[in-house]
């Protein structure tokens, strides 16, 4: 069921201007948060921030569009699709307009999943425990598809810290990773200037020396990463690697999407423990000025206009997804009765029920 507000040690600031943002432009986003294991639907109501949580363990990678949601969890990936027609039977007092119920979940073994994609209908994803690219076959926990040039074999102990995926022209094409090593948690020695950028066509690292690298996009005939531990984003130049900052952050950026010329971007707090200690961001912001949320850039001028704040609860933020056109969605949860009397049909199976029965 959904966690309310108030059921959770959980508070929230943000500025006004984000609910606008959403409002104006007809979106909402979400976000997952394996800490602690929820995807967070942000929407606007009215001038309100409404924020709509549902649990799923470990909850890491998202590929979501208007007809479909996958969900990167602790042993598996849940795909949930959209059917608006039952909004219909949803609480009239919330201006739903689309509906995203569960329709299959894949086993693959815990994997430590992190970023996903749909390149066409094949959905992709990167399996960082065995530092590889992988699709899905029902018969098989995971199809490799892809794995770095400097790794030897199939190994599940996380050697590089695979973590980003992006596609162009609809294809995947570029990856981030921490570390360009072959030796068990090898990239852990690399963590703060170790990271690279590759494209996966050619096999080529396109830029290194990162600092804990995430979510690379391909956006607007222009190739983009986080440097998170910079709590930076950034543009690259695709042929010759060069890198300019677009903007700096309140905390470790880890979660990219774009609409028109905003970018969301996640935002994590620094845990104190060896993997973080060291990072520039440290250096550049105290603890106090760090936090976990959002923060929305203006690509054209570098300016953040827009924040959600996480101010107890979630620490920790990994996938961010805008869904355009969509206002006010709804994820059910398995056990929803309306899961029981919520039906997808082909269209041929549809033709043989009677019209009164049919809703698109």
């Amino acid at each position: 069921m959904e966690d309310s507000i108030e059921s959770l040690p959980l508070q929230v600031s943000a500025s006004a201007s984000f609910a606008q943002l959403l409002s104006q432009y007809r979106l909402s986003v979400l976000v997952s948060t394996y800490q602690a294991g929820k995807v967070i639907v942000l929407r606007a109501e009215g001038e309100a921030l409404n924020l709509h949580f549902r649990n799923f363990p470990k909850a890491m990678g998202i590929a979501a569009n208007a007809g479909r949601l996958a969900v990167g969890t602790h042993h598996g990936i849940q795909q949930l699709y959209n059917l608006p027609a039952v909004c219909d039977k949803l609480p009239q007092d919330l201006p739903h307009d689309a509906c995203y119920i569960l329709r299959n979940s894949h086993i693959t073994g815990d994997i430590d999943i992190h970023e996903m994609v749909w390149a066409g209908d094949e959905l992709w994803f990167v399996n960082t425990r065995f530092s590889c690219l992988c699709t899905l076959n029902p018969a098989y926990s995971f199809v490799p598809q892809w794995r770095p040039p400097f790794l030897q074999s199939l190994t599940p102990d996380d050697r590089c810290h695979l973590n980003g995926l992006a596609l162009r022209d609809n294809q995947p094409t570029y990856i981030t990773a921490l570390g360009q090593t072959d030796e068990p948690q090898g990239w852990r020695e690399h963590r703060t200037g170790g990271g690279i950028l590759m494209d996966i066509r050619n096999n080529e690292v396109i830029t290194g020396g990162l600092a804990m690298p995430h979510s690379p996009r391909w956006y607007q005939d222009k190739l983009w990463v986080l440097e998170s531990g910079r709590g930076t984003l950034a543009q690259i130049d695709d042929r010759t690697g060069q890198r300019i900052e677009v903007a700096h952050f309140s905390g470790f950026t880890r979660g990219l999407d774009f609409w028109q010329n905003w970018a969301f971007v996640g935002l994590s707090q620094v845990r104190q423990s060896m993997v973080f200690g060291g990072l520039p961001l440290t250096e550049r912001l105290s603890p106090d000025e760090r936090f976990c949320g959002l923060q929305v850039v203006n690509l054209h001028t570098g300016k953040i206009e827009a924040y959600l704040k996480f101010e107890s609860g979630v620490q920790e933020i990994f996938a961010v997804q805008v869904l355009p056109g969509i206002c006010f969605p709804e994820i059910l949860p398995s056990d929803d009765p309306l899961v029981d009397t919520s039906y997808a049909l082909s269209p041929e199976g549809l033709k043989q029920v009677p019209a009164e029965l049919r809703r698109d």
